[in-house]
């Protein structure tokens, strides 16, 4: 039987013969009124609604993304009111964000990308696939913008373009937090030691960011300042330039150690959302690489520029979380971290190296004297470091021993993806 759109309704007959009486129009037919019972249903409905909710909230949002109603559209929401959030820098080639999610038995808050600026439509297929693991597991994405062209090569239309796929990431659930051109102010990157050009650049990417794109934020990430001024890179500033004459912060005509190795660079409080810097622990002394336990807080004086020992004299270095986490109020994020272990050295063990490196990061200590660190992500690669010219295994759940032991030291005041939810 074919549908054309009209329903009949069938005849209400009386009789056999066809004969149909008409009822009369009755307006609203009798009933006795009972007040109580047309009080007592909208208030179980609503006792029930509220029990519901309370219920099933914590699975509101699997849900909105099954249904693709999940969207981003304020990247504020990411920051964790109490506690940090725990991420993970991972080698995508190696390891899904699934399978490290089930070795170590906590879906990571963060995972982190890398992608170079400007991008082809191939390149960003490559961040796409991060996202929608992200998407999966729950969390947000830190997504690292290397324009290894230079900063020249990050024009308005690239920027525009840029802003759009972030909002289209949005637009699905992920949050985004985009760290620009890490490291500038290393001498190792074509992106260096150029701060005005570099301000410029991070602030135009931010404007099209927050207008455009709002569900993702923007983090301002410089290199460690101990070594300062990197001397001998490609990239280094050449006495001479206005660059070198910027980064003269104490104006005594040469750049060391007494500059400041972070002021130069910060794009300024509009314009950044989270301020982050990795820490590492690269052995006691030079040649770096060998197999070394840590000296007993290092973490924390490398983040708070107090750090003097074996590695050398730091006290130059700007306390990175008073400045910038506490005067201009910004979530700290430690974006990558990590203790070198190198397995074809010799030295201590693998589990005394990483263990000793690890007890520091998440200590009570840091938790109670750094209430604006929002964020720490461990750098789970085994990879060659061309620095030490061999193999380094950095990772906390690459075998596991080490893993069972990592787990077993992380904190309670950690805040995993189940704590983060952007959708509106």
């Amino acid at each position: 039987m074919h549908d054309n759109g009209v329903r009949t309704l069938p005849a209400v007959f009386d009789d056999a013969d066809g004969d149909t009486d008409e009822p009369a129009f009755v307006g609203h037919p009798k009933r006795r009124r009972r007040r109580g019972q047309t009080v007592l249903v909208p208030l179980l409905a609503m006792l029930l609604a509220v029990v519901m909710v309370v219920t099933i909230e914590p699975r509101i949002r699997p849900l909105q993304l099954l249904l693709g109603r999940c969207k981003v559209s304020n990247a504020a929401s990411l920051i964790p009111g109490d506690g940090v959030l725990f991420g993970v820098n991972l080698d995508w080639k190696s390891e899904t964000l699934s399978q490290h999610r089930e070795n170590l038995g906590h879906a990571p808050a963060v995972a982190v990308e890398f992608s170079d600026i400007p991008y082809d439509r191939a390149t960003w297929e490559h961040t796409k696939s991060a996202a929608r693991q992200v998407k999966e597991n729950g969390g947000a994405l830190v997504l690292t913008l290397e324009p290894h062209g230079g900063l020249d090569t990050v024009s308005p239309e690239v920027i525009r373009t840029l802003a759009y796929d972030l909002l289209d990431l949005n637009n699905i659930g992920v949050a985004v937090i985009v760290r620009f051109a890490h490291e500038m102010n290393g001498s190792w990157y074509a992106w260096g030691q150029q701060p005005d050009h570099y301000k410029a650049v991070f602030r135009q990417v931010a404007n099209a960011v927050h207008k455009i794109a709002p569900g993702s934020a923007m983090m301002w990430a410089p290199n460690y300042g101990g070594g300062y001024p990197f001397s001998g890179g490609r990239y280094v500033a050449a006495p001479g330039t206005e660059a070198y004459h910027e980064l003269d912060t104490d104006h005594d005509g040469v750049l060391t150690m007494a500059d400041d190795s972070y002021e130069p660079y910060y794009p300024g409080d509009e314009y950044v959302d989270w301020v982050g810097v990795s820490l590492y622990h690269w052995g006691n002394s030079r040649p770096w690489g060998n197999n070394e336990i840590t000296e007993p807080r290092k973490f924390s004086e490398m983040l708070t520029g107090t750090y003097n020992g074996t590695a050398g004299n730091d006290l130059g270095v700007p306390n990175f979380y008073e400045t910038y986490g506490v005067e201009h109020h910004k979530p700290v994020a430690v974006v990558e971290t990590a203790a070198i272990y190198t397995p074809s050295r010799s030295g201590q063990s693998e589990l005394d190296v990483k263990r000793a490196w690890w007890r520091q990061v998440f200590s009570p200590e840091i938790h109670q004297r750094f209430p604006q660190l929002k964020m720490i992500n461990w750098f789970e690669w085994r990879k060659f470091e061309i620095e030490i010219n061999d193999w380094v295994d950095w990772r906390a759940a690459g075998a596991p021993a080490i893993k069972n032991a990592f787990v077993a030291d992380l904190p309670g005041w950690l805040r995993y993806a189940d704590s983060v939810d952007a959708c509106e």
